[in-house]
């Protein structure tokens, strides 16, 4: 019973709160505990605050509240500041970091009732998509502890897939959420740029980064992006307010879409046919469904995509307030003496061509709603993987990381919203996740798209080794 407890979805558990049927004393202490008796073979928490979680509990227990998810257990991913809490970025800069404020999200995502459990695991300031690094270790995938769970939210991935937590925060800026949702074979969704606030700071030139929801179910993620989005005084960029709650939009029928679906990367690499297979398998299943389905792709694969994207991705870690590099990880430490040698010209014309870049890319969507992809070219590699064959050489090991996800990057650069759905398995038993990319702002068709896909498909009773 209480292993079926720790992978009911959030919202149940809400509701099951608010009945009365479990108290949120009880369901910190089944996380908490499965957190001290699984973690070690999967190391997704990094900080876990038992104290904090218990006492935040033992308050929801003992207030009354109407706020969405009173007294559910979730996790943070630790590239966001929590007050109180240590928040590392997995650099060694910041080992003793302890926040005295939380980022706008967190405070979100606590109004909203949540009991935060800890801190996930990320590579070192979320720079890559495995999630290793010198200071946290190695994060390891449920399904498969030799593998990765991607990156860089594979803490939060990992943990809610071995049911340490319900749901979880992620972020993406290349991929973060979808890369590991693929991996760990869960629903995760990158919304549209400026749908959730990265207050307090700022969201760079592009805006490429942003928070969003891990789950098991589509549900759970609407109902958690509700809780995350909204504007923060100042915000550069600011989405248009949705017409209904996402959750709401779970409810209702999408209508029969026009979807194109390709499997022809932005970046010339090769696709490794069991990725190819899980696109080609959901298209099958969204033509059982009623869709329109067409084989299409978006003018993606010219311009210098990836060098214009790597000149502004490497701008993250020469701004990340380390002024000694020697402290950073060889491929942020590249990273950052290469930004530091870019000249501003080169900078601001990458911006500008991704800028054009974006305008083509998006035009396909006058024609298309929705567009499907594999979410990554590769099964979940191996640990280590980075540096195979790389004679310690952080360009080489930086330069693998296009092999594996270059189907995520370029909805950064759009802002569209884009989600990972686990619709396929490899015959070694590793999730396949295949990549849904909307309009932009258009999460509420995803998410009817989603519900429906879940509803045909459905992924929730599947579990992972390790759970």
């Amino acid at each position: 019973m209480t292993e079926e407890l720790a992978f009911t979805p959030a919202l149940e558990l809400a509701a099951r709160v608010r009945a009365r049927d479990v108290s949120p004393v009880e369901l910190a202490e089944l996380y908490l505990e499965r957190i001290e008796r699984l973690d070690p073979q999967l190391n997704s928490y990094v900080t876990v605050d038992v104290e904090g979680a218990l006492a935040a509990a033992r308050a929801a227990e003992s207030a009354v509240s109407d706020a969405p998810f009173h007294g559910v257990p979730t996790a943070i991913k630790d590239l966001n500041e929590t007050a109180g809490l240590r928040t590392t970025y997995s650099t060694k800069a910041c080992v003793d970091n302890v926040p005295q404020f939380d980022a706008s999200v967190v405070r979100r995502i606590r109004n909203a009732g949540f009991v935060v459990l800890g801190k996930t695991n990320t590579p070192e300031f979320g720079t890559i998509a495995m999630t290793e690094s010198e200071l946290n270790g190695i994060c390891r995938n449920p399904w498969d502890i030799s593998r990765t769970p991607g990156g860089s939210s594979g803490g939060a991935a990992a943990a809610t897939a071995a049911g340490l937590c319900p749901v979880a925060h992620g972020s993406d800026g290349g991929g973060s959420i979808r890369i590991p949702s693929s991996c760990c074979g869960l629903f995760g969704i990158k919304p549209s740029r400026g749908r959730v606030s990265p207050s307090p700071y700022g969201s760079g030139s592009l805006g490429l980064g942003t928070s969003g929801p891990i789950a098991r179910t589509v549900r759970d993620a609407a109902a958690l992006l509700d809780v995350m989005a909204g504007y923060e005084t100042g915000d550069f960029f600011v989405a248009p307010t949705p017409e209904r709650p996402f959750l709401a939009e779970t409810e209702l029928e999408p209508g029969r879409l026009r979807i194109a679906v390709t499997t022809t990367p932005p970046i010339d690499v090769p696709v490794d046919p069991v990725c190819v297979a899980a696109a080609d398998d959901a298209a099958k299943l969204l033509a059982d469904l009623g869709h329109d389905v067409v084989a299409a792709t978006p003018p993606w694969a010219s311009g210098g995509l990836i060098d214009h994207f790597i000149r502004i991705w490497q701008v993250g870690p020469a701004t990340a307030g380390i002024d000694d590099l020697s402290l950073l990880e060889p491929i942020n430490r590249m990273l950052a003496e290469q930004a530091r040698e870019t000249p501003s010209p080169e900078h601001a014309s990458s911006i500008m061509h991704l800028q054009r870049i974006a305008r083509e890319v998006i035009a396909f969507w006058n024609d298309v709603d929705v567009l499907v992809t594999p979410t990554l070219a590769m099964p979940p590699v191996p640990v280590g993987w980075t540096y195979e064959d790389a004679d310690g050489d952080p360009q080489l090991a930086f330069d693998r990381q296009t092999l594996f996800t270059p189907f995520t990057s370029v909805l950064n650069v759009t802002g569209q919203p884009a989600m990972s759905v686990p619709l396929h398995w490899s015959d070694d038993g590793l999730p396949i996740g295949v990549q849904f990319i909307g309009k932009p702002f258009g999460e509420a068709t995803l998410f009817r798209l989603a519900a429906q896909v879940e509803q045909a498909r459905p992924w929730i009773d599947r579990r992972p080794l390790v759970s």
